[in-house]
């Protein structure tokens, strides 16, 4: 277990860097975030403990993730996600895990994904530029991508530009399971 006082130096920095990063200024973070100016100047100099609740909320305002905030060291060169660690969105016939993810230099996503038969997912445009490639474990994709349909079978993939909506459907009798990675390119104001 990490020492909380290094944890709370770290996180310290971690918010200074950021912020600096996206020159921002105390009154402007505090303004997106919900966070008080005093608040965040205690944090920034390492004097207060932040909850979950006030990491999560300047995590937002900066576009990352808390995990970063309270990175004590550098990004590691190896990070395993162990299987309980894994996110689930369970969505009645349906159920999507991001098996990992990253920030820097773009957004990266990992996910797994089933569908039962007769379902489908909707997916909202993601930034210009975004691309998502995914491969069909079992079952038959239906891709929906600018209103035309695309038929990915069993261990065929698929590439395409996600910066308009698209839907993944299940028309087959068997349940649908793919593996998908979404690469999304870093904005302006995520920098």
């Amino acid at each position: 277990m990490e020492d909380p006082e290094l944890i709370t130096q770290a996180i310290a920095n971690n918010v200074r860097a950021q912020r600096a990063h996206r020159g921002l200024t105390l009154d402007a973070l505090a303004a997106r975030s919900g966070v008080s100016r005093g608040m965040l100047v205690q944090v920034e100099q390492g004097r207060t403990n932040p909850s979950v609740s006030t990491l999560t909320r300047i995590a937002s305002a900066l576009g990352v993730t808390v995990a970063r905030l309270v990175e004590v060291g550098d990004v590691p060169m190896v990070r395993v996600v162990q299987k309980d660690d894994v996110v689930t969105f369970d969505q009645g016939d349906g159920r999507a895990r991001l098996l990992v993810g990253a920030d820097m230099p773009m957004i990266l996503e990992l996910w797994d994904w089933r569908l039962s038969p007769g379902r489908h997912h909707d997916g909202d445009a993601h930034p210009p530029g975004t691309r998502e490639m995914l491969t069909v474990l079992e079952g038959e994709l239906t891709l929906v991508v600018a209103g035309k349909s695309h038929v990915v079978g069993t261990d065929a993939a698929v590439l395409f530009t996600a910066d308009r909506p698209h839907r993944y459907a299940n028309q087959g009798e068997a349940e649908l399971r793919f593996i998908m990675a979404v690469a999304e390119p870093r904005t302006a104001g995520d920098a």
